[in-house]
């Protein structure tokens, strides 16, 4: 049996190259703040390959993804054992574009922190008298740059997106920033009203795309997990201040009122995080993980 080695390892995924496919594996770690923590999370890494593999299938009228399978049976006899089982994911190769694709549908996070200080978010002007949690008029867009691990992810302008993807593919940067900009959207806004239905309100998330050999946009890394997005509960929602969440903000809020944590957390966050995960899939999906 051949034995794989990652080619990249992030906070979170391992990438192993499988000759003219890639096998993405998410593992049961977890990161906040860009560090990742000391603990596991038991069965977060198949939450959210089967929570991507849920939307890539949603939205592949929007746009091609790089979803190939989520069968090990598909993939070399070394991923074919129980470690791997529900967690990995075969993909097209992509040559991905270097940035991240935020895009805001309420306001709250960071970009409440910045409304409040100058009525925008990202630069972008927004209404005056918007609350917190509170539902935008539009969603916007707001684009950042990718970081290595360790480092922080830098919000940017549309035409500054412009900027660093012609850098990269000269001739090409306004027509791909355009492309990013409107899948970005319109990815948000099908899936959010089809998560509305099911009681989940998506506040934000982010989404990432490659090119394919033919120079086509293509969705790839992971899709509306509760690790790229905030997750609220419809039931209870009201402006005006934070939300409950599925999402891992239950783990940055106790990193917040535990400064001396050394980001190791204790095991009923560890448990309460995973329930939230798995309730969120299986309100979204109707399935049981």
């Amino acid at each position: 049996m051949t034995e794989f080695k990652p080619i990249k390892e992030g906070k979170v995924r391992e990438i192993y190259d499988n000759g003219d496919s890639l096998i993405m594996v998410a593992t049961d770690r977890i990161s906040a703040f860009d560090v990742i923590l000391k603990n596991k999370v038991t069965n977060k890494g198949k939450v959210l390959t089967q929570m991507s593999r849920f939307w890539f299938d949603y939205t592949k009228d929007v746009l091609p993804n790089h979803m190939l399978s989520v069968d090990t049976a598909d993939m070399p006899e070394f991923f074919r054992t129980p470690a791997f089982e529900g967690r990995s994911m075969k993909c097209r190769k992509l040559t991905m574009l270097p940035i991240e694709c935020i895009v805001r549908g309420y306001i709250t996070g960071s970009g409440w922190a910045s409304y409040q200080q100058n009525g925008t978010v990202c630069g972008i002007c927004l209404p005056e008298g918007l609350q917190e949690s509170q539902q935008l008029p539009e969603p916007i867009y707001t684009p950042s740059t990718k970081a290595e691990i360790g480092d922080h992810d830098e919000n940017i302008s549309y035409e500054k997106s412009i900027e660093v993807l012609e850098k990269q593919f000269p001739g090409h940067g306004e027509d791909y920033a355009t492309k990013l900009r409107d899948y970005t959207i319109a990815l948000y806004k099908k899936c959010a009203a089809y998560a509305l239905s099911r009681g989940i309100i998506i506040a934000d998330t982010k989404f990432e795309f490659g090119l394919d050999e033919n120079g086509n946009v293509v969705l790839g890394d992971e899709m509306l997990t509760p690790d790229s997005s905030r997750f609220w509960p419809l039931e209870g929602y009201e402006a005006g201040h934070g939300q409950p969440s599925f999402d891992k903000q239950f783990v940055r809020n106790w990193l917040k009122a535990n400064p001396d944590s050394n980001y190791d957390l204790p095991q009923d966050v560890i448990d309460k995080t995973i329930a939230k995960y798995e309730e969120a899939y299986e309100l979204l999906t109707g399935k049981k993980l």
